[in-house]
């Protein structure tokens, strides 16, 4: 082998081994950086600095081989012999020593090459002082060694490099293949000395993970054949039902003439046409106006058109029409044929029903904006006064009509909206109403809260599935997603708690207590940071405000006089930082919202105020009397230059918070936007909910807004030039109960809206983004 391809081998194994120990270190690295967090979460600060100071002294370098290598030839650069010596000794004791005796030569050569090494560089660099110096230090230990009986003359020699017996230490080939040989040695050894448990903890984890998306793959494939498996299996049960020439009636010339005209309005037609199963199905009784449902040999288009008739098929004196006898098939025999049908030949017919039906889709499809229940079918009776029976093709049913007084249309007449919905799921295992329903910031978990305290954490990508249920003894009242990690949940009691609950792990961490005399945790908000927490905590006040289910009685104590606080908590410590001043007295808060980087903080309260807290000085920077009632959901707008809310007034106003109390819009919503939200049943049942979750959120831009409806969600367009301010673009539906909450979730390249009602439904909406 030449010294080419040696040197090409040395390359390829040098790059195996340094993968294979970059993922060793990467590994150690991501294990040091747990334990700093375990550390910082339990508050170890004194064991924190010794592992700062211990990993600062490292001397394996994390095991990383070319950190290792890196500290050897400083040494040598530096003509350090005494760190050069120490450095070796330490790794001779901490990894060498272990090794089996077989090995124990290579390492003798490995630790010979290095110190010729170091002599090579110092008569390189003509520092004959560092040569001689380590002779006379190294003698006692070397003269008695074999291999270095002839190096003793080095320092008195003019030009070693010319002599034949240390040339070859000289040149550049020895010297890599020296190091590549140490960097493969200490590789192998790192890879496969014994590693803790701890240590394989990231590569278990990526395991779980690629598992985990390999069984997700694996079951989309699963449910997509068993799809096709059954539409297969139905295809082939329609056909063994249906007699053969039935499948190729298209080629009988008349018959789709024929099943087209039964399809019309009975009241419009003269006479009915003779169809095709008087003649070939005379076991059938045929009723006109109805036509059988899966035939392969007409379309959804054929069927759904009607035509006029003709003057060969429709009699021009009314009293004949009604003498004629109408073609009925019983079991007895088959219906006189129709006068004329037997004069002309089947090719004519033919050509005459190819003719009429180029005329009859040649004419443009007259489709009217369909109009939707709570049960998603048309109604009877269309907008303009246009009826059922005016319709030639029903519009399909994905295409929705939005308007209104001072509002833009969109829909079926051909104006594009600016969101196409793709789907609607629906998740049913909550048995009561929600109170809240949020999706963390990846995306990825949903986290819903109902009246009776069961939270669901579950997953709709890409399928739908629950990850956790938490039951509570304590009534729950708020929930949050914690923003590092986000596998974390912060659920808020009614008796002066708040938990932070591991998804993944399924079980809770610690609970924190937080006031005995203002027990009810109204509302949570993680900064994004991850390092702390706003708390709101408020007294007891009446049966109104108690449940946030059923009123059954008025309130007994005004909301104004309800007090409460606002606190922060630090997530390290788990200790309370700071309660904020809430002028002009102790109120509480219903909603709070951090910005994008948690400098700010904006709430709003029961006593209709809005109050803006500066994070950098943690004080109110300005307030403001905002709706009047309660304040019951506030959020940053994109831009952070603007606060929406939504009160109990009904008002959805947005603010300039520049200019403290200055409104740049205010739109009214109704009732079942903005709450209390009534479900009426049977026997005068009455259910009345207090909103406490989210009533609106915005797309990944911040131009459209989702709002509360009684059979859905509602997305409106924000537009601060137009009189109006609101622009309705598209109802969402689907719910047969009041939505009470929404959110929606951009994190994927499809928008999902969330709406969650009072029957314990949750509708996923998805939603493509139409560019313009």
């Amino acid at each position: 082998m030449t010294a080419s391809e040696k040197k090409k081998t040395g390359n390829i194994s040098t790059s195996v081994f340094t993968l294979g120990e970059r993922k060793m270190g990467s590994a150690v690295e991501r294990t040091d950086e747990h334990v700093r967090e375990y550390l910082i979460y339990r508050g170890f600060t004194s064991t924190l600095k010794h592992l700062d100071s211990d990993m600062k002294a490292d001397k394996e370098k994390g095991f990383r081989v070319d950190k290792i290598i890196d500290q050897l030839q400083l040494f040598i650069h530096t003509f350090d012999l005494n760190g050069l010596k120490d450095y070796w000794g330490y790794l001779d004791r901490r990894l060498f020593c272990r090794l089996e005796d077989i090995y124990r030569p290579t390492v003798s050569k490995l630790r010979t090459s290095l110190f010729r090494y170091y002599v090579v560089y110092t008569v390189q660099l003509k520092n004959l002082e560092k040569t001689q110096e380590f002779f006379q230090r190294q003698a006692q230990e070397l003269q008695c060694q074999q291999e270095w009986r002839d190096w003793f003359i080095l320092p008195f020699m003019p030009a070693p490099e010319q002599n034949p017996l240390f040339s070859p230490y000289f040149s550049r080939q020895w010297s890599d293949t020296f190091l590549v040989s140490l960097h493969n040695f200490l590789s192998v050894l790192f890879q496969c000395m014994p590693q803790p448990a701890l240590l394989s903890f990231d590569s278990e984890v990526q395991r779980t993970a690629g598992l985990q998306e390999e069984n997700d793959q694996l079951r989309h494939v699963l449910f997509s054949l068993q799809g096709e498996a059954k539409l297969k299996k139905q295809e082939e049960m329609v056909h063994h039902k249906l007699p053969p020439y039935v499948q190729n009636m298209d080629r009988l010339g008349d018959t789709e003439l024929d099943l087209v005209t039964s399809q019309r309005n009975p009241a419009l037609t003269t006479t009915p046409s003779r169809n095709f199963f008087s003649t070939f199905l005379p076991q059938a009784r045929w009723v006109p106006g109805k036509m059988p449902r899966g035939l392969p040999g007409s379309s959804p288009t054929q069927a759904s058109l009607g035509r006029k008739d003709t003057a060969a098929n429709q009699p021009k004196d009314p009293v004949a029409a009604s003498k004629e006898p109408r073609p009925v098939c019983s079991a007895g025999g088959t219906s006189e044929p129709q006068a004329g049908s037997t004069s002309h030949p089947r090719q004519r017919r033919h050509q005459d029903h190819e003719k009429e039906r180029k005329e009859l889709f040649s004419k443009p499809q007259i489709q009217m904006p369909e109009k939707r229940g709570e049960s998603g079918d048309p109604e009877a009776h269309l907008e303009g006064g246009t009826t059922s029976n005016d319709l030639i093709d029903p519009p399909p049913p994905n295409q929705t009509q939005v308007s209104g007084e001072g509002q833009r249309g969109t829909g079926v007449l051909g104006v594009e909206q600016p969101f196409i919905k793709l789907s609607q799921e629906e998740y049913g295992e909550h048995h009561s109403s929600i109170m809240h329903c949020r999706v963390d910031c990846s995306g990825r978990r949903v986290a819903s809260l109902d009246v009776d305290g069961v939270i669901k954490v579950w997953s709709f990508n890409p399928i739908m599935q629950t990850k956790a249920t938490i039951m509570s003894k304590s009534p729950l009242l708020s929930l949050e997603w914690a923003t590092k990690p986000d596998r974390l949940l912060l659920l808020g009691s009614g008796v002066g708690t708040v938990r932070l609950y591991d998804t993944e792990a399924k079980k809770n961490l610690y609970e924190m207590a937080i006031d005995d005399t203002h027990p009810r945790i109204l509302s949570l908000a993680c900064s994004p940071s991850g390092t702390s927490f706003v708390c709101s905590a408020a007294a007891h006040a009446g049966p109104g405000r108690s449940g946030s289910v059923t009123e059954t009685v008025p309130r007994l104590l005004n909301p104004l006089s309800v007090s409460g606080q606002l606190l922060l908590w630090d997530t390290k410590t788990v200790k309370q930082q700071l309660q904020f001043s809430l002028e002009p007295g102790p109120v509480a808060i219903n909603c709070t919202s951090f910005n994008h980087n948690g400098n700010l903080l904006v709430t709003g309260a029961v006593d209709g105020v809005i109050r803006l807290f500066d994070m950098q000085r943690y004080d109110c920077a300005m307030s403001w009397r905002a709706h009047d009632g309660e304040v019951y959901s506030v959020e940053f707008s994109y831009d952070e230059n603007t606060v929406f809310s939504i009160g109990e007034d009904g008002k959805f106003i947005q603010w300039n918070i520049h200019r403290c109390g200055v409104k740049q819009s205010e739109n009214s919503l109704p009732q079942d936007a903005t709450g209390p939200f009534v479900l009426s049943g049977y026997s005068g049942y009455k259910q009345v909910q207090v909103p406490r979750g989210r009533l609106f959120a915005f797309d990944s831009e911040g131009q459209h807004v989702l709002t509360c409806s009684n059979n859905g969600g509602l997305i409106y367009r924000l537009n601060s030039s137009s009189d109006s301010g609101l622009e309705r673009v598209l109802p969402l539906g689907g719910h047969k109960a009041p939505v009470v909450t929404v959110d929606w979730c951009s994190a994927m390249d499809c928008g999902t809206c969330l709406t969650a009602s009072m029957d314990g439904k949750i509708k996923l909406s998805t939603l493509l983004a139409q560019k313009s």
